[in-house]
C-alpha cells in the first residue's frame, strides 16, 4: 500500500542527487564508469499502478465517506441524549449526569469526542509502526473495515432514548473505527502515485539528465496532489448520489411522522450507508497490488517498536517534519473541534430532523465537490505548491472560527439561525473541506519514502491528541460558562486564537524543499542503524 523499500524507496539516498555507475566505452575501447543521478524511486513493472486499481482506490473512499460513523452516528447519539434529557427533566432540560458531573448535552458530546480520540492514540501507537512491513498490510484495513461495518449495522438496535449510553458507546468506538480506516486508506496514495507510468518516465528523464531533481520532486508532488484531490472529488460526487437515495429511504420510512420514526430513520440511514461502504470497498480489497513493504531486519514484533522509537527520536533532527507536526497539531485541533462545536449547534437549530440534516449534507457535499475541483485546477494551472494551497485553506478555518466567535456577543448571527447552517455548509465545502486533501498531501511532502504508514500514524497520533485536547477544553469552557447566554458558543474564543497561531507558525516555519534534504539524511541514518543491529558494516556506500 505504501511506497515500499527497496522497491519504491531507498533506505539511504546519500546525496541530493545520488549517482550510480554506468559503464561506457571510450573511443580507445577502454571502459570507464560514468556517474549519473539515480531517481529516489526504483520501479518494478509488475507493481505498476493501473487505472482500475486507482478507481478501486477511489471506490473505497466513496464508501467510506463519513456518513456512517462520522456524520450521522454522532447526530444519532446526541439525539438520544437530548431525548433522554427531556424524558427525565422536561422539555427545556439540557443537562444530564455523565462521568461524575451534571453536564449540558453539548458538553457530553464534546467529552465523548475527546475520549474517542484519546483511545485512538493508543491504537495508532500499536498498529502504525507495523503497517510498513511485509505484504500483509492490506489485511489491517480489511479487519478495521469489518469492525466499522459491524458498528454501523449495530445502530439498527439502538434508537430509543433509554439507550442513550449505548448510543454514546457506539459513537466513541465508531469514530475510532472510521478514523483508523481513513488513515490506513489514505497512507496508500504516495505508493500509488510513485508507481504510475508517468512517474517512471519522470524518473528516467531525471536519470538521463533531462530534468533536475527539483523538477522531478515537483512532478512527484503534483502526482500525489492529483490522486488525493481527484479521490476527494470523486468521493464527493458519489456521496451526493448516496444522499439522494437516502432521501428516498427517509420518505419511505416517513421520518417526519413522529419522534420515534425520526430516531429509527437515523439508525436505518447509518446501516444503509454502511452497506454501501461494504460493497464499494470490495474492488479495492481485490485489485490492490500487494507491494512489498520494508524488510524488518529483525523480529517483526521488536521491529515495530524499534521503528517507532527511531522515528520519534530522529524526527527531532528533521526540523521541517517536526515544524509541520506542530502546526498540524494546532490547526487540526482547531478544525476538528470547530466542526464538532458547529455540529452540536446545527443539530439543535434543526431539531435533529433527519431529512433536513440530509438536505444540509447534500448542499455541503456539492459545495465540497466544487471547492476541491476548483482548488486542484487552480493549483495545476498556476503550478502552485502544496503548501500554498494548504495556507489558503487555513485562512478559511480562521474565518469560520471568527464567525462563531461573534455569536458569543450577539444572537443575530454566529451560528444561531437556520440560514447560517445552510451558509456554513456552502462555505465549509468550498473553502475548508480541501483541508482533508491538502493536509494529507503535506504529510507525504515531509515523510521519508518507504515510511508512509509509520509517519502517517505518527501524524495521526498527533492529530488524535489534538482532537482529544480540543473537545475537552471546549467542554470545560462550556461548563465554566454555566447558564450564561450563548454559553455553547464560548469555545470559539479559544478556537479563533488557536487557528491564527497555527496558521502563522505553518506559514513561517515549514519549508518543504529543506524537508526533502532532511528526509534523505534520515533514510541514510536509518540504513546505517539497521546494519549495525544486524552486525553489518558500520557505514554504507553506494546505497541504491
Amino acid at each position: 500500500m505504501a511506497a515500499n523499500d527497496p522497491g519504491l524507496a531507498q533506505m539511504g539516498a546519500l546525496a541530493e542527487d545520488p549517482a550510480k555507475g554506468a559503464i561506457e566505452a571510450t573511443k580507445d575501447g577502454d571502459l570507464v564508469e560514468e556517474d549519473r543521478p539515480v531517481a529516489p524511486d526504483q520501479f518494478d513493472e509488475k507493481f505498476e499502478t493501473g487505472k482500475y486499481e486507482i478507481w478501486a482506490y477511489y471506490s473505497y473512499y466513496i464508501g467510506n465517506n463519513g456518513l456512517t460513523l462520522f456524520n450521522f452516528a454522532p447526530t444519532a447519539a446526541q439525539n438520544l441524549v437530548y431525548e433522554h434529557a427531556r424524558v427525565v427533566g422536561g422539555e427545556d432540560n439540557i443537562r444530564l449526569p455523565f462521568l461524575g458531573s451534571v453536564r449540558t448535552i453539548n458538553s457530553i458530546v464534546l467529552l465523548c469526542n475527546g475520549i474517542s480520540f484519546a483511545i485512538q492514540i493508543v491504537v495508532f501507537l500499536v498498529l502504525g509502526s507495523y503497517a510498513d512491513f511485509g505484504t500483509f498490510r492490506p489485511n489491517i484495513l480489511i479487519v478495521l473495515s469489518l469492525i466499522a461495518w459491524g458498528l454501523g449495522f449495530g445502530w439498527l438496535g439502538v434508537h430509543e432514548s433509554g439507550q442513550w449510553k449505548t448510543g454514546l458507546g457506539l459513537y466513541i468506538v465508531g469514530l475510532i473505527a472510521y478514523q483508523l480506516c481513513l488513515t490506513y486508506w489514505t497512507a496508500a496514495f504516495p505508493g500509488l502515485a510513485r508507481n504510475t507510468r508517468e512517474l517512471r518516465e519522470k524518473a528516467q528523464q531525471f536519470e538521463e539528465g533531462e530534468i533536475s531533481r527539483d523538477e522531478y520532486d515537483f512532478a512527484d508532488s503534483m502526482k500525489r496532489n492529483e490522486l488525493s484531490n481527484v479521490a476527494f472529488y470523486v468521493q464527493s460526487m458519489g456521496e451526493i448520489v448516496i444522499l439522494a437515495v437516502i432521501v428516498g429511504v427517509m420518505f419511505g420510512i416517513n421520518v417526519n411522522k413522529s419522534t420515534e420514526r425520526n430516531n429509527w430513520g437515523l439508525s436505518v440511514l447509518i446501516a444503509f450507508a454502511s452497506g454501501v461502504w461494504l460493497l464499494l470497498a470490495i474492488p479495492w480489497f481485490i485489485l490492490e497490488k500487494r507491494r512489498p513493504g520494508q524488510d524488518p531486519g529483525m523480529n517483526i514484533v521488536l521491529a515495530g517498536f524499534w521503528q517507532l522509537y527511531r522515528a520519534v527520536t530522529q524526527i527531532w533532527q528533521m526540523k521541517q517534519s517536526l515544524a509541520y507536526l506542530i502546526g498540524y497539531f494546532l490547526l487540526g485541533d482547531s478544525l476538528n473541534t470547530t466542526v464538532t462545536v458547529i455540529g452540536t449547534l446545527q443539530n439543535e437549530i434543526v431539531a435533529y430532523n433527519t431529512l433536513e440534516l440530509t438536505y444540509l449534507l447534500i448542499v455541503g457535499i456539492a459545495a465540497q465537490a466544487v471547492g476541491i475541483f476548483t482548488y486542484w485546477n487552480i493549483q495545476k494551472r498556476f503550478r502552485l505548491s502544496t503548501k500554498t494551497m494548504f495556507n489558503v485553506v487555513a485562512v478559511g478555518i480562521i474565518v469560520l472560527d471568527g464567525w462563531g466567535m461573534i455569536g458569543v456577543w450577539t444572537d443575530k448571527f454566529g451560528f444561531h439561525n437556520k440560514w447560517e447552517v445552510w451558509l456554513y455548509q456552502v462555505f465549509y465545502g468550498l473553502f475548508v473541506c480541501p483541508w482533508y486533501s491538502y493536509s494529507q498531501t503535506m504529510i507525504s511532502e515531509v515523510t521519508p519514502r518507504g515510511k508512509e504508514f509509520l509517519f502517517f500514524s505518527l501524524f495521526s497520533i498527533i492529530g488524535k491528541t489534538s482532537s482529544f485536547i480540543g473537545p475537552l477544553v471546549s467542554s470545560a469552557i462550556i461548563d465554566a460558562a454555566g447558564k450564561t447566554k450563548n454559553a455553547n458558543s464560548t469555545p470559539f474564543y479559544f478556537l479563533f486564537a488557536l487557528s491564527c497561531v497555527s496558521f502563522l507558525f505553518l506559514l513561517f516555519f515549514v519549508d518543504v524543499k529543506k524537508s526533502r534534504v532532511e528526509q534523505r539524511e534520515f533514510l541514510e541514518r536509518e540504513a546505517i542503524a539497521k546494519e549495525k543491529i544486524k552486525g553489518g558494516p558500520s557505514e554504507l556506500s553506494n546505497v541504491s
